[in-house]
């Protein structure tokens, strides 16, 4: 494989004026606010080379992919498969041929549970979980439980966010088939110690499958250098398009894996008496793919690695930093999560108000913050809350909409007090 740019010295530090001004929505008000956008942890807003990569394809050369042999087709399916070297690129995969689209993280969560439930899971072998994933990481696996008797076994975590290596150590038998575990939480911002429980995993003859719909953003990851088996992730978090996501599997790792879906492309031979299936990655991409949210997840991580993804987390530091320091000086918050090293992912509660009454008053004044149990129900239980305030931060975010969060929060206490 050619050198990886993601290797590369990061270019120097983050313009984040003129890099806003590649972002069309951020120039639009709230309320005659102007807009202060805290919730790309939920989903990211979109650079104008995103929208122009899908409009272009749409004008000019739009056409199904891999069967025609048409100029047309003969473009799009190009430019569909440089997408997916650009993904490989990205995570640093060995091919392009362990890159498979889906239709975004939950579809490749469910791909790896129905995939391993018709193949190596059987009844009474066990799952490891972590108590801080998100419901895509979880439902599918009850699904597995209810399907086939799966036994899921239930990892704890501190209230930041830590794992204890030594309890993820003893929850492995000699069923543990599979660990499925966030990289990053996407309510604590913790970073899971990733290359350790992948290690852990393969000492126990299990195979490990990362949620990086969080870490994908915040910072390089290197498959090849975690060694895990799955990785997952999600356009509509990269910048990208809804409708998309990735997952990356070990060659050896997707090729023992039966098809998840049948239709066209995934096959080899059909009769009327029996089918033989394509190789991976096109085993697992049934019918025609998302072509334009392919093309725009490729266009929106060459903008990142345009932008320096070492430049972007560094900025992203900075921003975490300020606001953790800005939230300890307003006695009526209270933060959750503090994990040494955790991303730009603040959860948050405010003295006496509920989460949505917080968020609707801070909508009021321009800034955007999830409220919800953020589809971590196992967690929230953990931390004993039903649900907390959200405030996430991006590239394009800045040290205004801090301070317009902090004010908003100031005007949220004194309405609620």
């Amino acid at each position: 494989m050619s050198a990886d740019p993601l290797k590369k010295a990061p270019l120097s530090p983050l313009d984040v004026a003129a890099l806003r001004e590649e972002f069309p929505i951020l120039k639009r008000e709230a309320y005659g606010k102007p807009l202060a956008y805290l919730d790309s942890a939920a989903s990211a807003q979109k650079p104008r080379a995103v929208i122009d990569a899908m409009s272009h394809a749409m004008e000019h050369s739009y056409a199904n992919v891999h069967r025609g042999l048409h100029l047309l087709s003969n473009e799009a399916t190009t430019a569909f498969e440089d997408a997916r070297k650009t993904v490989a690129r990205f995570l640093n995969a060995g091919s392009p041929d362990e890159i498979i689209f889906t239709t975004g993280g939950t579809d490749a969560f469910n791909l790896v549970s129905y995939a391993m439930g018709a193949g190596d899971i059987k009844e009474g072998d066990e799952i490891i979980l972590s108590l801080m994933e998100h419901h895509s990481n979880i439902v599918p696996w009850h699904l597995l439980r209810e399907r086939k008797g799966a036994v899921l076994k239930w990892l704890d975590v501190s209230e930041d966010g830590e794992i204890d290596l030594e309890v993820y150590r003893a929850l492995f038998s000699a069923r543990t088939k599979l660990v499925a575990i966030s990289h990053m939480s996407n309510v604590l911002g913790a970073l899971t110690p990733a290359r350790e429980l992948t290690a852990i995993a393969h000492d126990h003859g299990a195979k490990i499958l990362f949620d990086g719909c969080q870490a994908g953003v915040h910072g390089r990851v290197d498959v090849r250098d975690l060694d895990c088996d799955f990785y997952v992730m999600t356009g509509h978090k990269l910048y990208g398009p809804t409708g998309i996501g990735v997952l990356y599997g070990k060659k050896a790792a997707l090729e023992a894996l039966p098809p998840f879906k049948g239709g066209g492309e995934m096959i080899d031979m059909v009769t009327t008496e029996h089918v033989t299936y394509n190789d991976p990655p096109h085993r697992f991409e049934a019918g025609t793919p998302p072509i334009l949210e392919a093309l725009g997840l490729g266009a929106a991580l060459r903008w990142m690695e345009s932008k320096g993804v070492d430049a972007i987390a560094a900025h992203e530091t900075r921003l975490k930093d300020h606001v953790l320091e800005e939230l300890a000086k307003l006695n009526f918050v209270r933060v959750y999560g503090r994990a040494a090293g955790k991303a730009p992912i603040i959860a948050f509660a405010v003295e006496g108000a509920h989460p949505h009454d917080v968020s609707a008053i801070l909508d009021r004044t321009g800034v955007a913050v999830r409220a919800g149990h953020h589809c971590a129900q196992p967690l929230m239980k953990h931390l004993g809350v039903t649900a907390t305030s959200r405030a996430s931060f991006a590239a394009y975010n800045t040290h205004e909409d801090i301070d317009a969060l902090i004010a908003g929060l100031l005007k949220t206490h004194q309405m609620l007090s």
